[in-house]
């Protein structure tokens, strides 16, 4: 039986970024045999709140991908308005490809099936730089963003970056 053309698409990023790794994160499968379900260990950029945190997140893929894109999910809890609750990532490229019902987003923004693993994991590192406060996932945290950046959303930040140094390599 042949591999569907998303897993051989899949085998050859995760190849590449093997080869070459990019600056910031790495990426591997979660289980050996699922190409669908990687781990990526994302390094908070220098200069930023998130400076020193070593964040772990879930990337998991349709069975159509690259034509549809993954969700994205950290494992390590971490405090950011793009980021819901439950962890889930909230950034345009991860979104549905096509017109934002709500008119939010140009469809070049959302999911392209030129997008990458490398070009998934520089837009979320782009984003712990530099949130989006107009389309939060987490309501209360770009509430403290915008109001209180430099108080309770910094001392929120530095307790995620320690707890995720602390578990990291668990």
């Amino acid at each position: 039986m042949t591999e569907p053309q998303s897993a051989l698409l899949l085998r050859r990023q995760l190849a590449e970024l093997n080869k070459n790794p990019v600056e910031g994160f790495s990426a591997g499968l979660i289980e050996d045999s699922d190409l669908y379900r990687w781990e990526v260990l994302i390094i908070g950029p220098p200069d930023t709140l998130y400076e020193g945190g070593v964040f772990k997140a879930h990337l998991t893929f349709p069975k159509d991908y690259p034509l549809r894109p993954p969700k994205m999910k950290f494992i390590t809890d971490i405090w950011h308005p793009n980021v819901d609750k439950n962890g889930d990532v909230c950034i345009s490229i991860l979104h549905e490809p096509g017109e934002d019902k709500y008119g939010y987003e140009k469809p070049e923004e959302r999911w392209l099936p030129i997008h990458t693993v490398e070009t998934i994991m520089i837009s979320v590192i782009s984003m712990l730089a530099d949130p989006n406060g107009d389309s939060p996932a987490n309501v209360d945290a770009a509430k403290e963003w915008r109001e209180d950046r430099h108080g309770a959303f910094k001392r929120k930040v530095a307790r995620c970056v320690r707890k995720s140094q602390e578990t990291a390599f668990e």
